[in-house]
């Protein structure tokens, strides 16, 4: 049995002005009729394999969170304010049983291929009963430059590999050539892990990290499915990402590569290129929008009736009194335009 252990933390202002405050990125319909966040815990919902979930948030996101359940019997473990990946793990860990596997995900992902995604899952699973801390790689289609590179080395059996090492975002000429090369893997920041290992590890490589988690959990205070942790001693946790606190450490970590149809919906270009198109000429709108003459658009008009005519390539998201129209091209803008925003 594994406990899924679902990331919720994250603001998502690079989809801005949709994604803001308590209605982030991954409580947002961008896919189909779900919030990524629903679509996440559905993934893992076959109470014959996995356990009720455990949901890292912070208190702005508890009402979402409990609105968007459902009937799911996740349990919520509330963060007074962030402090990155490794933190979030290891509040997830001191709440655990040592021998628990607990499969770690963000909530904002997009997986397509659910089956792919459950074998991947199944051969990480026993790697991580053999003390692997396991990360999971996407196999690549492209040199894409936003993402990290894990890089496969010995062969384990079943799937998985030893990690050789993992590569910070490269520049382009260097993508190309680990794609040309293969053997690389993009990293998607999935992990699964016995709970008693990664908390030895963390002991190892970040003990103020384990620690100030460990005292947060043991001193926080438990309302109905929520155990909001203690702010005093949480923290003290030094803001670190998993993958440097540990992962880049330890000396046994593997991959499991595969193709699973992962996107982390990174920006409305992303969100463009997975929707459904609205017509022949690669446009992708939602809500009361009328296109002329206009290709390879993205409209989402949100409560206002939009009309753009003769454009190309561009995006017009509308939320409450909040427009943004801009090029797909730039979509790694949009972060500037919401700092901007009082």
């Amino acid at each position: 049995m594994i406990q899924p252990v679902i990331l919720c933390g994250g603001a998502g202002t690079r989809l801005w002005p949709e994604s803001r405050g308590a209605r982030a990125k991954q409580f947002l319909s961008l896919t189909g009729s779900d919030s990524l966040f629903q679509q996440t815990i559905a993934r893992t919902a076959d109470a014959m394999r996995f356990l009720p979930a455990v949901i890292l948030c912070g208190e702005a996101h508890v009402a979402i969170v409990r609105e968007q359940m459902g009937r799911s019997e996740a349990g919520l473990l509330v963060e007074p304010m962030p402090r990155n990946t490794a933190a979030a793990i290891a509040l997830a860990v001191a709440q655990a049983d040592r021998d628990t596997l607990l499969l770690v995900m963000p909530s904002d992902h997009v997986i397509a291929d659910t089956s792919s995604f459950q074998e991947a899952i199944a051969k990480g699973a026993g790697l991580a009963e053999q003390d692997w801390l396991v990360t999971f790689g996407i196999t690549p289609d492209r040199p894409e430059t936003g993402f990290g590179y894990i890089a496969s080395g010995d062969a384990l059996g079943n799937g998985g590999f030893a990690v050789d090492r993992f590569v910070e975002k490269p520049p382009l000429e260097e993508a190309e050539k680990m794609i040309a090369a293969g053997g690389y893997s993009w990293n998607a920041g999935i992990f699964l892990f016995r709970a008693g290992r990664m908390r030895d590890a963390m002991q190892t490589h970040c003990p103020e990290v384990l620690h100030a988690a460990e005292a947060a959990v043991a001193a926080g205070a438990r309302e109905g499915n929520a155990l909001y942790v203690d702010a005093g001693t949480f923290g003290d946790a030094p803001s670190v990402s998993i993958d440097y606190a540990v992962m880049e450490k330890d000396g046994r970590v593997a991959v499991v590569p595969a193709a699973m149809g992962w996107s982390d919906l990174g920006s409305w270009q992303a969100v463009h290129a997975l929707g459904a198109s609205s017509d022949d000429c690669g446009n992708v709108a939602t809500g009361d929008a009328v296109l002329l003459d206009c290709r390879a658009c993205l409209v989402r008009a949100g409560d206002k009736r939009v009309s753009i005519i003769g454009l190309e390539g561009m995006a017009v998201v509308v939320d409450g009194d909040d427009i943004l129209i801009l090029p797909l091209s730039r979509s790694q803008d949009v972060r500037t335009a919401a700092n901007a925003r009082p």
